[in-house]
């Protein structure tokens, strides 16, 4: 059971972090605006990092374990908020959310098969937080050593 949920772990990470690479990719290459190029930088180093550790986990390595747990640490966090917003999933992500205006509401939300990737100064008028569940279940998964 380990070895299918580490490998199922991996070809998530290999997926998404493809994707999310060749997206970087085509957002860094018109040469736009210096910001936009810095996200982009950004998000290509992120992607690049989680399909190391994809790939490294599905090998089975002890390195591809770790790298995988930090892979999925930065995939837990959602924050939208009008100052900072910050958002990174690989794969497929089941995020469960709050909207932080009265009244509170709770949201959930999934998809398989897609990278995203958010990192703004700025962001909506309406303030989200939440988490990523199956990065959590993932990382939980993970320390099953």
């Amino acid at each position: 059971m380990r070895n299918f949920l580490f490998r199922l772990i991996g070809i998530l990470e290999v997926a998404g972090g493809f994707f999310g690479m060749v997206a970087m990719l085509r957002r860094m290459l018109p040469w736009g605006s210096p910001h936009d190029s810095i996200v982009a930088v950004i998000g290509l180093v992120l992607y690049s990092f989680v399909l190391v550790a994809g790939v490294l986990l599905i090998e089975g390595s002890e390195q591809g374990v770790r790298l995988s747990s930090w892979a999925q640490l930065m995939q837990l966090p959602l924050l939208a908020t009008p100052i900072l917003s910050y958002a990174l999933h690989c794969g497929a992500f089941v995020n469960v959310f709050a909207t932080l205006q009265w009244p509170v509401r709770l949201g959930l939300d999934w998809h398989v098969g897609s990278e995203g990737f958010l990192l703004a100064v700025a962001g909506p008028g309406v303030a989200r937080m939440g988490v990523n569940l199956l990065a959590l279940l993932s990382w939980l998964a993970l320390r099953l050593r």
